[in-house]
């Protein structure tokens, strides 16, 4: 365990151990204050296989808002694209999301890139979240018209299903993305938005003037291969303003 500044981190918890496969950890980033107990935050990185570390300054940022945010690191590489080790993860904040200060009974999922389209795929199909109850759905610099790694659909075809046809039931969504994205247009964020409205949903999008590492704090090392915490200040606004939306969709879900 490790303090910093307001937030405490709790690293390499097992949330998952299968036999003939190494066990997936998952990190807790948690106010260092006793709070009441709010909506916990269950955060999915992108595509890369076991980068949780990548969300780390993304994390520490919800957190010093208030809310336990549990960052599992999942594998796109194994055989069912990482659908187990994601559904786990989800799993494990019910079920002990209390031990952090959290609520496991209130979930707000988000996630970047890949991570983004794994949480709207839950949010379109509530049936298959194995009874976790998700109060509101984060998208972050993300696309949604590929299969999502948790369903195995493309979250804007789930939307033509009877299933996805909002509700008094239907899950808050919120998608955030950067304007100088190279890597995913935020144009992916626009369409999808608009398709959800089109169907009633409940969205409220965020444009921010930043690139696909600069939404959550990072700026991309082409010598790592990763996206590594960046110092800049227009990179710390705009992690900050994505942290805000996080912090908003648990609070008004």
């Amino acid at each position: 365990m490790s303090r910093t500044g307001t937030t405490v981190e709790i690293r390499d918890l097992i949330y998952l151990s299968q036999e003939g496969a190494p066990p997936q950890r998952l990190d807790v980033h948690r106010p260092a204050a006793d709070r009441p107990a709010g909506p916990s935050v269950l955060l999915w990185h992108g595509i890369g296989p076991d980068e949780k570390d990548v969300l780390a300054p993304l994390a520490r940022a919800i957190a010093s808002h208030g809310l336990p945010v549990l960052v599992p690191d999942w594998r796109s590489d194994a055989p069912d694209g990482g659908r187990s080790h994601l559904m786990a993860s989800l799993r494990y904040v019910r079920d002990h999301a209390v031990e952090f200060g959290g609520d496991g009974e209130r979930v707000v999922l988000a996630g970047w890139s890949a991570g983004a389209g794994a949480a709207m795929g839950l949010a379109l199909r509530p049936a298959a979240t194995e009874g976790v109850r998700v109060i509101a759905a984060v998208g972050v610099a993300g696309r949604y018209d590929l299969p999502a790694r948790s369903t195995g659909t493309a979250p804007l075809a789930d939307l033509d299903s009877a299933e996805a046809d909002a509700d008094a039931g239907a899950v808050p969504v919120t998608l955030v993305h950067g304007t100088a994205d190279s890597v995913l247009s935020s144009s992916h964020s626009r369409d999808f938005g608009a398709a959800l409205r089109t169907k009633g949903w409940p969205v409220t999008s965020r444009e921010l003037a930043s690139d696909h590492a600069g939404v959550i704090m990072t700026e991309y090392d082409p010598a790592r291969g990763l996206c590594v915490p960046s110092t800049s200040e227009h990179v710390l606004r705009a992690g900050r303003e994505t942290a805000a939306a996080i912090v908003s969709a648990a609070r008004t879900a």
